[in-house]
């Protein structure tokens, strides 16, 4: 058990991550890729559409992030950064040497069978670089994206729940409510872990990312700067029907089930306004008049899914997180 111990100013700055990392949530799929056990009833379907998919030439993904209790993934590839996957990739590759020197000596301790090759992308080898962050992304493509926008919809429903919690309960309410396996008592956190000990924190706080491909719940502590924030992932889907959601064959979805469900106009409406825009443009983009789109508009609003506020003497339309998720998927 890791006992992560918090000091008042560490409870003052205990945040929640914005969105999801498509890097991290990819690396950190690729052990439950080659896992069994309870992890293949929750992922079974994902985890066969995935590896029918799988290229050769994916394969060295699979030694860096292998399955396994125990089993290290470099720190490097698992920061939570970006949401944008070219951003974070580009944020990992442009890490100091200090982390990446870092993160191989943890790697070459917790595993001392490591492939060569790792060690040679850890010290900078331009063609093991180039040839990972390829195939990262091939495989995002093919494991991960297809079912983003229903992945980044279900954490912004947990980053939700996670805020009314802390309304309702304090910080308190919120961490002793993260996980089942995450026990929080008199100013401690305990989380399952592979070794028995204790982190202070020392008034750094804490990031919590609410992740999907996350069995477990996962501390990473910075190797190369301990004042920087510890992170916490831990699971958002608990169930094989939250897993489903997510991964069901087709839940990225066509538009088809928006439309179904608002009808035409008010889901093409919705559509145009994901880029802000006036009454008048918002009819211009959907081939409406300006009294049809000022009154779909006027429902959209009432139902929580655009935001109007006034620019100048006109007013303008924009997509509140609800109508994010849903136009999302």
């Amino acid at each position: 058990m890791l006992r992560i111990h918090f000091t008042a100013e560490d409870l003052a700055r205990v945040r929640i991550a914005d969105a999801p990392d498509p890097l991290a949530e990819t690396v950190l799929s690729l052990p439950l890729l080659q896992a069994g056990g309870s992890a293949g009833v929750a992922l079974g379907g994902w985890r066969e559409r995935t590896r029918v998919g799988l290229q050769p030439q994916m394969r060295p993904l699979l030694e860096l992030a292998p399955a396994g209790p125990g089993e290290y993934v470099p720190e490097a590839f698992v920061h939570a950064a970006a949401t944008d996957l070219a951003d974070s990739l580009d944020h990992t590759w442009s890490l100091p040497r200090v982390q990446w020197a870092a993160d191989w000596l943890a790697t070459r301790i917790l595993r001392p069978e490591v492939p060569r090759w790792i060690h040679a992308l850890h010290h900078g080898d331009r063609a093991w670089g180039e040839l990972v962050r390829r195939q990262l992304h091939d495989y995002h493509a093919l494991a991960v994206a297809p079912y983003w926008s229903q992945l980044v919809a279900t954490a912004h429903t947990e980053r939700v729940q996670r805020a009314l919690a802390t309304v309702s309960s304090g910080v308190a309410g919120l961490l002793g409510s993260l996980h089942p396996e995450i026990d929080w008592s008199s100013g401690v956190l305990s989380v399952p872990c592979d070794v028995d000990t204790d982190l202070e924190l020392a008034g750094c706080g804490i990031l919590l990312v609410p992740t999907f491909f996350c069995p477990r719940p996962l501390v990473l502590v910075d190797n190369a700067d301990g004042g920087r924030p510890p992170v916490l992932r831990y699971p958002m889907a608990r169930s094989l029907a939250d897993c489903a959601s997510v991964v069901a064959p087709g839940t990225g979805g066509t538009g088809e089930g928006l439309t179904a469900l608002l009808g035409t106009t008010r889901a093409r409406l919705l559509r145009a306004a994901e880029d802000p825009a006036g009454t008048t443009e918002l009819a211009r983009r959907t081939g409406t008049s300006p009294a049809t789109a000022s009154h779909h508009a006027s429902v959209l609003r009432a139902a929580g899914l655009l935001a109007t506020c006034r620019d100048g003497s006109a007013v303008r339309h924009s997509l509140t997180p609800l109508g994010r998720a849903l136009l999302d998927g």
